[in-house]
């Protein structure tokens, strides 16, 4: 079973609404598309953490610990979306006691890392 869809099977223990955006948003979207899907992003700041991403939700997991699910972004809302400046609602899934400690940094983190991994690659 694919890590993506075990995190489905898992409940939360908290969904919060937010808003990512446009520039991370647009990063992940790019670099899915540049890269291949699902892509496996690792966030050097935060310990064992990566993040597995796909079109339909961005998983972060602790790599670690048999890919135990942290938190995950996903139900993008990108039908009211028109153009690329504008931000994306989405929900946030907390899988674990302490996400909210890091979900904004692993965000950030996340986007710096695609950052990076697309410049290489365009280098390529």
């Amino acid at each position: 079973m694919g890590i993506l869809k075990r995190s489905d099977e898992t409940t939360p223990l908290r969904v919060l609404s937010k808003t990512i955006e446009a520039t991370h948003f647009n990063r992940v979207r790019l670099a899915l598309r540049r890269l291949g899907r699902p892509l496996r992003v690792e966030l050097p700041a935060h310990r064992g953490l990566e993040v597995v991403l796909d079109n339909q939700m961005w998983l972060c997991v602790d790599g670690l610990h048999k890919d135990l699910p942290i938190l995950a972004w996903r139900s993008f809302d990108t039908a009211e979306r028109y153009g690329l400046h504008e931000a994306v609602d989405c929900e946030l899934c907390l899988y674990h006691s302490h996400a909210g400690l890091i979900m904004g940094s692993a965000l950030e983190q996340l986007s710096e890392a695609l950052a990076q991994r697309l410049a290489e690659e365009a280098e390529v």
